[in-house]
């Protein structure tokens, strides 16, 4: 009896199925713009998104310079963000946005351009020329509409995306400073800073420009050693008097005492060769 049952409702489904594939076949297949817009929006609504789009697809052009022109299009580009399908989507809203520069939904197709970029923002490892993009884009929406409710919205999506370039830039001087090129290092680290002056982390930033700094100095040849060991030490000098309450100062004293101590050394060194060409 089982067997029976379970082919019984095998069957029952594909008839289900194909009763509903061929309703969406009908009326894909119609020729009937007005039934296949009402079908469109009423696969939008239900959120059946894929069937919506196909329908849309069949109708713009039938509607092209009518009233309705507007929402077809406004909804198709929906269909794309939905589907997660951002690229198109960032273009057919940026395309909305030009096309009806006069719709009461520009500005909302202008967000959603930007959004779409956003929502394609990878992790800092990854490129990050979406990210980017996304932050021109809500940048631009907020010079341009600085009373939309959304300009909130817009700052804090920028603030996020700017905090992943950040991490980016220091795992970046991290990953020079791990595989000991320390002049790459240093210079990341101070892009960093030059970037992102508003930064939170400037003290680990700039302890990390100094450690990369003394090393750097104390793999140079001799003949570098004296100009990068005082560059470390007046670095270290500037740390100690900005960032006093740092949980780095501990090291960073014992690189300036290890620097001071070099130094030291090589006036020595320095005062001995001279003494001793003075008395050959």
């Amino acid at each position: 009896m089982k067997p029976i049952y379970t082919v019984f409702v095998g069957l029952l489904a594909i008839v289900v199925f194909s009763a509903c594939k061929s309703e969406f076949e009908k009326i894909r297949t119609s020729g009937d713009p007005a039934l296949v817009l009402q079908k469109a929006n009423a696969y939008y609504e239900e959120e059946e998104y894929q069937k919506a789009q196909t329908l849309y697809e069949l109708v713009i052009g039938s509607y092209r310079g009518k009233a309705e022109a507007e929402d077809i299009y406004f909804k198709y580009a929906y269909t794309y963000y939905y589907l997660r399908q951002y690229v198109l989507a960032a273009y057919y809203f940026k395309n909305f946005a030009q096309t009806y520069g006069g719709s009461s939904k520009r500005q909302d197709a202008e967000f959603m351009a930007a959004y779409s970029n956003y929502q394609m923002s990878p992790t800092f490892r990854l490129d990050q020329t979406y990210t980017l993009k996304a932050i021109e884009e809500f940048q631009a929406f907020i010079n341009a509409y600085p009373n939309n409710p959304r300009v909130t919205e817009c700052n804090n999506l920028i603030d996020e995306m700017r905090a992943k370039l950040e991490r980016k830039a220091f795992e970046e001087g991290v990953l020079y400073f791990d595989i000991r090129q320390y002049q790459s290092a240093m210079q990341s680290f101070e892009n960093l800073l030059k970037d992102f002056p508003e930064t939170d982390r400037a003290d680990e930033v700039r302890y990390m420009i100094i450690k990369s700094s003394f090393l750097m100095a104390e793999n140079s040849f001799v003949d570098k050693q004296e100009e990068r060991y005082r560059e470390t030490a007046n670095l270290s000098l500037e740390f100690l008097g900005r960032y006093g309450e740092s949980e780095h100062v501990k090291e960073v004293s014992s690189i300036l005492n290890n620097s001071q101590k070099k130094l030291k050394q090589l006036d020595n060194v320095g005062y001995q060769e001279q003494s001793a060409g003075a008395g050959s």
